[in-house]
């Protein structure tokens, strides 16, 4: 594992901990972040000593604040039209494809890039004076990507508001935790005892048996319940047979193309 400059990361007892380390910043990313948060995730994914992973931000003040705009290089790519690529999606844990339960902790203002990471985590909590918002219609940006990336978490209309509101309106804690966008909210005191409680419980438990339930649910986002529950089942056994993860992880892969191909 190389040097970080933007993030920490440690390990211990099979639980990675991730923490957006630019407080100057209000945790905003830049060009080391994103390369070093998808280096993260590869790790992760590769590495068996590691059954779950803890994402939060430096101080109490922001989780995160999306796209750092005074860097010295626009974070786009300037590319023929129809070829563009998203910078900013290596971001994000599925993405990537970690299949290894990722838990954020949300210890202050989350607005913005901030959701490609909440919006593919697997277990979303809050400190009490956490505040959610997309500011991007406030600066006559089309608010498109990050909406999206939570509108499968939150209730799809209270994802479009917070798109058309931009920095007019903030969602507090409780009220994420009301529209389904965070699962639970906590003192802020308490926050990192209780994501590492959440992700002790799991690491616990055998990890192909949970790696194979992450993948079998965000699979099913992209499918309709038919199809989900079609292949739930066989893979399911096919799961608790493997003799490893990687063996589910491929028996699931197998099914998945199977059943597409024959619809």
């Amino acid at each position: 594992m190389s040097d970080f400059e933007a993030i920490l990361f440690d390990v211990r007892d099979h639980k990675a901990f991730v923490t957006l380390h630019r407080p100057e910043a209000s945790n905003a990313f830049d060009h080391a972040m994103q390369r070093e948060l998808r280096e993260v995730w590869e790790t992760a994914k590769a590495d068996p000593e590691i059954r779950v992973v803890v994402v939060t931000g430096a101080g109490d003040r922001a989780f995160c604040t999306g796209i750092d705009r005074y860097v010295d290089k626009p974070l786009t790519f300037e590319r023929e039209f129809w070829h563009r690529e998203d910078p900013s999606q290596f971001l994000s844990p599925k993405t990537c494809r970690l299949w290894k339960p990722v838990i954020c902790a949300v210890n202050g203002m989350a607005c913005g890039g901030a959701f490609y990471i909440i919006g593919e985590c697997d277990i979303v909590i809050a400190a009490e004076h956490a505040t959610f918002f997309d500011p991007h219609v406030t600066y006559a940006l089309t608010a498109v990507l990050e909406p999206i990336m939570v509108s499968k978490r939150m209730f799809f209309g209270e994802a479009l508001r917070m798109g058309l509101m931009g920095n007019d309106e903030r969602i507090s804690a409780q009220k994420a935790m009301e529209i389904g966008l965070v699962s639970e909210v906590v003192p802020k005191q308490q926050l990192m005892e209780q994501a590492d409680w959440l992700a002790t419980r799991i690491a616990e438990k055998d990890p192909v048996a949970i790696q194979g339930t992450v993948r079998a649910m965000w699979a099913s986002l992209e499918m309709n319940r038919a199809i989900a529950l079609d292949l739930g089942l066989p893979i399911a056994v096919a799961s608790n047979d493997a003799a490893d993860s990687s063996e589910a992880m491929r028996i699931f892969e197998e099914k998945i193309r199977a059943e597409w191909r024959l619809r």
